[in-house]
C-alpha cells in the first residue's frame, strides 16, 4: 500500500504544477495584453474613446493598467486557494 501512495504523490504534484503553470500563463498573458497592448500598441485606437474627459489609451497607460494588475493579484490568490484545496495542499 505504501508503494501506491508514493506513486500517486508525484503524479499529484505534477498535475498540481501543470495546472498552476497554466493559470500563471493565462494571467501573465492578460497582464502583457493590458500593459503592452492597451497602453502602447492599441493606444491610438483606444484614444478615440473618452472616459471622464480623458482618452482611454492615456487612462490605461496611467491608471487602468494598475487597476488590472491589482485585480489579477486577487484573481491569482482565489485561483490558487481553490487549486490548493483541490489537490489537498491547503492548510
Amino acid at each position: 500500500m505504501d508503494d501506491n501512495k508514493n506513486v500517486k504523490k508525484p503524479n499529484k504534484a505534477k498535475a498540481y504544477w501543470r495546472e498552476n503553470i497554466k493559470y500563471v500563463s493565462i494571467l501573465l498573458a492578460i497582464w502583457a495584453l493590458v500593459s503592452y497592448g492597451a497602453a502602447i500598441v492599441f493606444k491610438d485606437e483606444l484614444n478615440t474613446i473618452k472616459i471622464g474627459g480623458f482618452k482611454l489609451g492615456f487612462w490605461f497607460a496611467q491608471q487602468g493598467a494598475m487597476y488590472v494588475f491589482v485585480v489579477l493579484i486577487f484573481v491569482y490568490v482565489r485561483i490558487m486557494n481553490k487549486l490548493d484545496k483541490k489537490y489537498g495542499y491547503d492548510e
